[in-house]
This record gives structure tokens, C-alpha cells and sequence, in this order.
């Protein structure tokens, strides 16, 4: 049977699957993210997810950044051991098939696309707000990865040139907003007591003030970022995952808002945004599309 290998790095876990052109996953595998030897582990992971099972024709993998997408590298955040590491070059010893690198935010939209709430449509924006924010387009068919494989960084578009500082050395990023841990900060700085961005979304299911405040302040950077890309690149289609998404109408009812109250044109106002349908699986499903495509 024809298949795939696809790889999702994340700080937290590695997971690798194989699958086949319709996006059926055969064999899968998670582990945690180690401190070190991260690469040690993968190799142990790939081994076990592929032994014994189909050989498959290329690999895809969706990584954690920055990443260099011409020199194949990555410098993942929360992976201090990796920094300029060859990853594309790594696993194509490794597993001796061909390899494409992206984004894993990129290989959820291009997931999302395939598979999921963004199946079919001609430009599309997928988003994942967690700890950080990053995102990925597919537009008429095609993820755009951009020269050096970073584009769709829309976490770090400015929503207000004037804003608070974020922690990249911009001003007014969308991240320093609408993070999950930006979220709950400026809560806390308005008096709210509790932990995290989780616990600020059950508040606000409450009615809490603050928390509502929090949320609604997120979604119109968020709204604002979202009609910026309508406008630029005819954005028509939004599906947005990670933690905070898990919010649900805590977010994404402001959000709707926000976003018809800046909009103006009307292509732009066209604009759907819809909650991720593959979740946690959409950056493996990502991957394996752009190894099928590759």
C-alpha cells in the first residue's frame, strides 16, 4: 500500500504517522519532546511507527520555529538544543526518502485544507493560537511557504504600530494580544486572580468582567489581523485551532464581531472563520499532504 511518513516536531511531543494518498492514517506514534537528544528520539519513533509496515515514498514534516526553509533548518523556541539544526537533511539520512520542511502551523492549514473545516476552499488562513500564534495559507490549492519558509508568521503582524512591545522586538503584534499567556497577563493585570488562559475562558463562561474583557480585547486583534489578510490576499476562508480555541464562543463570538465592525469592503466582509475539525491532527495530515505533493 502506497504511503507517507509524516512528522509533526513540537516542543512538547513528536509524533509520526504513515499515511496513504486519502489521508488514512495506516500506523501512528507519539513521544515526549526531550530536553536533548531530541533527534535520538525521533529516530526511535520513526522506527517503531514504520517497521514492519508499507514503505513509504517521502517524508513530510511539520516543525516548530523559526526555520530556514531553504538551508532546511529549524530553531524551534522551546527546543533550546536545536538551534540552526538540519532537520530536513537529518531525517533524509535517517529514513534515505525524499524530505520537505515547513511550518507546523503551516502544515495545519494545509491539513485543515484537505481534510478538515477549510476542505476546498479557493484561499484559505489557518491559524493556531496557543502559547504563541502562528498560521499558514493555501491559496488556490497551493501553501504559500514563502523564500525562506516562514511566511504565514501573522502572530507577529502588527495590529497597532503605537502598542504594547512583544517579546519578537515588534510593537502591536497580534500575539502580544491574543496569546493564550498574553490573554491571562493582562488579565492579572486588571485584578484577575487565576492561573492561565484555560482557567480565564471558564471565567468568562461565568460572566467574569474581566475575563470577558480579555477575550473581547483578543479578538479584535485578532479580527483586525484577519481582515488585514482578507484585504491583502482575498482571504475567504479562517479555521483557527490550538488551546485557546478551545474557548469556544468565548472567542469566537467577539471575534465575529470584531471582525464585522472593521471590515468594509465587501469581499472582505465575506470572510467565514470556522473552529479547527482535525484539531491535534491536522499539522500530521499537513504534513503528509505536502510529502504527497512533493
Amino acid at each position: 500500500m502506497a504511503c507517507v511518513l509524516a512528522i509533526d516536531i513540537g516542543g512538547t511531543k513528536l509524533a509520526a504517522a504513515l499515511v496513504d494518498r486519502e489521508g488514512t492514517v495506516l500506523r501512528d506514534g507519539t513521544v515526549p519532546t526531550p530536553r536533548d537528544g531530541v533527534m535520538a528520539a525521533l529516530a526511535e519513533l520513526v522506527e517503531r511507527v514504520t517497521a514492519g509496515g508499507p514503505r513509504p515514498v517521502a517524508a513530510g514534516i511539520g516543525s516548530a520555529g523559526p526555520m530556514d526553509g531553504v538551508a532546511g533548518t529549524v530553531s524551534p523556541v522551546n527546543m533550546p538544543s536545536w538551534r540552526g539544526f538540519p532537520l530536513r537533511d537529518s531525517v533524509r539520512e535517517l529514513t534515505g526518502l525524499p524530505v520537505v520542511l515547513a511550518g507546523d502551523a503551516q502544515c495545519f492549514a494545509v491539513g485543515e485544507h484537505w481534510l478538515g473545516a477549510g476542505r476546498g476552499s479557493p484561499s484559505l488562513l489557518g491559524m493556531v493560537v496557543s502559547t504563541g500564534i502562528g498560521g499558514g495559507l493555501v491559496i488556490g490549492g497551493v501553501p504559500l511557504l514563502g523564500p525562506t519558509g516562514n511566511a504565514g508568521h501573522v502572530g507577529h503582524m502588527s495590529v497597532d504600530p503605537y502598542g504594547e512591545e512583544c517579546e519578537c522586538g515588534g510593537r502591536g503584534c497580534v500575539e502580544r494580544y491574543a496569546s493564550g499567556p498574553n490573554l491571562a497577563r493582562w488579565a492579572r493585570e486588571q485584578g484577575w486572580r487565576g492561573p492561565d488562559a484555560q482557567a480565564l475562558a471558564a471565567d468568562a463562561e461565568k460572566g467574569d468582567a474581566v475575563a470577558l474583557a480579555a477575550f473581547e480585547r483578543g479578538a479584535r486583534a485578532l479580527g483586525g489581523m484577519i481582515v488585514s489578510m482578507a484585504a491583502a490576499v482575498e482571504v475567504t476562508t479562517v479555521v483557527i485551532g490550538g488551546g485557546v480555541a478551545n474557548a469556544g464562543k468565548v472567542l469566537f463570538d467577539p471575534l465575529e464581531r470584531a471582525i464585522e465592525e472593521t471590515a468594509g469592503l465587501a469581499f472582505v466582509k465575506a470572510v467565514r472563520v470556522h473552529p479547527t475539525t482535525l484539531g491535534i491532527r491536522a499539522a500530521l495530515a499537513g504534513a503528509a499532504k505536502l510529502a504527497w505533493d512533493l
